[in-house]
């Protein structure tokens, strides 16, 4: 990212794997605005995934054109966004709406996410999708704007490495 421009960021990664906590650290160090992309899903989305059900294609398109709408609306000024953006083609989506989108992978074990899960409190997405996730789970590409960062760490640790992958890019 060029000094003279803010950033604009999606944070990405199955549940569980500290988005919003990542994400609220970093917009906050990089002074820009913050959204939350769970807060994006069409209600019925969020049912589905209450009811133990994982989302399709179709069920997600209508959330990722809002948080690409939220990504354009903020191309000038930066931004960071949360968003799962497990497949390659729901990035391509997200990218295509704003010039310089950077994808903040945050990476960890099925194992940690899952303990992350489980002690959660009052979230809709239950320990049981997280299978789904990683299996649709698909790596940036070399050729997609971005970095895969470790969570193993605390979460200011794992910001730290955040804001460093961002301002270095």
């Amino acid at each position: 990212m060029s000094h003279h421009t803010a950033p604009l960021v999606v944070v990405m990664g199955v549940s569980g794997s500290g988005k919003t906590t990542v994400g609220r650290l970093l917009a906050r160090h990089l002074g820009v605005p913050y959204a939350e992309g769970d807060d994006f899903h069409p209600a019925p989305n969020v049912a589905k995934m209450r009811a133990g059900h994982p989302l399709d294609d179709e069920d997600r398109r209508p959330w990722l054109d809002e948080i690409a709408r939220w990504l354009a609306g903020h191309a000038d000024g930066g931004g960071v966004v949360t968003c799962s953006a497990l497949k390659r083609r729901y990035r391509a989506r997200l990218a295509s709406a704003a010039p310089r989108v950077f994808f903040l992978h945050l990476d960890g074990s099925p194992e940690l996410i899952a303990a992350r899960i489980t002690a959660r409190q009052d979230h809709f997405m239950p320990p049981e999708l997280l299978r789904t996730q990683f299996a649709e789970f698909e790596p940036l590409g070399d050729d997609e704007t971005g970095s895969a960062i470790p969570i193993d760490g605390t979460p200011q640790e794992t910001a730290a490495l955040a804001r460093a992958a961002v301002t270095s890019a």
